[in-house]
C-alpha cells in the first residue's frame, strides 16, 4: 500500500467494541505539526466507516481547535447523529493523548435525480504544460513523491486567483469514497495563502501568524484523484486578523466536483 493510502486508511480501535472509535496513522516526522488535511481526510474516512455505502459524502465542516503532533496516531470518535432513508449525519472529534484537536460534522446522502449546473465552458490551461511545483510551502508530512502538484497564480484581472492542479501518481482503487477522502486531504494544502497573497504576502514568508481555523467542503459530483483536478481559489474578504477563501474543485471535463471554503488566521506578528 502506498504511503498516502496507508495514511488515510483509518482502523477500528481494538479497545472499543462500539464501532465508533477509529485510529488514524501518524503522518510523521515526529516533532512537526500535523498537516490539517490529515484531519480532514481521516475524519471523513472515520465517519464513512459508520454509514451504509449507498450514501456518499455531501458536505463536511471541520473546526481546527488545537495543533496536532505529526509523529503520533490520532483517535477519532464518531457520534451517529442521524440516519434517515436517504441521508445520514455524523459528528467526528479527533484527539491525541486525550486532548481535543478537531471537531467535524459530516453529511451523507444517496444520489437523487434533479437539475444540474456548474460547468466551465473552457478550462484556463493544460496542466501538462505547467512545471511541477509541489505545494506553495514546506509540507514535511505529505508523501510528495505520490502527488503531482502544479501551481499557477493569476493576477491578470486585478484579482488574485490561485490555480492548483493536482493528481495522485500511485494506483488508487476504484472506490468513490476513497477519491473523496483523498480530495479532502490534498485540497487543504496552504489553501489560506490567497488571503495573504492579495496583499503581497505569503505563508512561506512568515510575516504573519497563519493557519486554518475551519474548513468546509460540499461534494457535488464524483472525483477522480488519479486524474488531473483543478482547485481554483480566491479570497473575497479579510478582516480582524482572519481571512476567508472560497474555491471550486474542477475536473478536466470542466464540471465542478466540489465547492470549498476556509477561514484562517492571518494576523500580523
Amino acid at each position: 500500500m502506498s504511503a498516502l493510502l496507508r495514511l488515510l486508511d483509518v482502523q477500528a480501535d481494538d479497545a472499543d467494541d462500539s464501532g465508533n472509535t477509529w485510529v488514524g496513522p501518524a503522518s510523521g516526522p515526529p516533532g512537526k505539526r500535523a498537516f490539517g488535511g490529515q484531519f480532514m481526510g481521516q475524519s471523513l474516512a472515520a465517519a464513512s466507516r459508520t454509514v451504509e455505502p449507498a450514501k456518499l459524502p455531501s458536505s463536511m465542516h471541520l473546526q481546527f481547535l488545537r495543533g496536532g503532533e505529526a509523529g503520533d496516531d490520532v483517535e477519532y470518535s464518531v457520534q451517529r447523529v442521524f440516519d434517515g432513508r436517504t441521508a445520514s449525519s455524523r459528528r467526528v472529534e479527533s484527539r491525541q493523548g486525550g486532548r481535543l484537536l478537531t471537531a467535524a460534522s459530516v453529511s451523507f446522502a444517496a444520489p437523487l435525480a434533479g437539475p444540474e449546473h456548474g460547468q466551465y465552458a473552457t478550462m484556463p490551461q493544460d496542466p501538462e504544460t505547467l512545471p511541477r511545483t509541489g505545494p506553495v510551502g514546506p509540507a514535511p508530512s505529505m508523501p510528495l513523491d505520490e502527488l503531482d502538484i502544479r501551481v499557477s497564480d493569476d493576477r491578470s484581472s486585478g484579482e488574485f486567483v490561485r490555480r492548483l492542479w493536482w493528481r495522485v501518481t500511485v494506483p488508487v482503487p476504484d472506490d468513490p469514497l476513497l477519491h473523496d477522502v483523498i480530495a479532502a486531504y490534498v485540497t487543504d494544502v496552504y489553501m489560506i495563502d490567497p488571503a495573504l497573497q492579495v496583499h503581497g504576502h505569503s505563508m512561506t514568508a512568515r510575516t504573519h501568524r497563519s493557519g486554518t481555523t475551519d474548513s468546509s467542503i460540499w461534494f457535488h459530483r464524483p472525483i477522480r484523484a488519479d486524474r488531473w483536478n483543478l482547485l481554483e481559489s480566491r479570497s473575497p474578504a479579510a478582516a480582524r486578523g482572519r481571512g476567508v477563501i472560497t474555491g471550486s474543485l474542477i475536473g478536466t471535463d470542466g464540471e465542478i466536483a466540489a465547492t470549498l471554503a476556509q477561514e484562517g488566521l492571518i494576523a500580523e506578528r
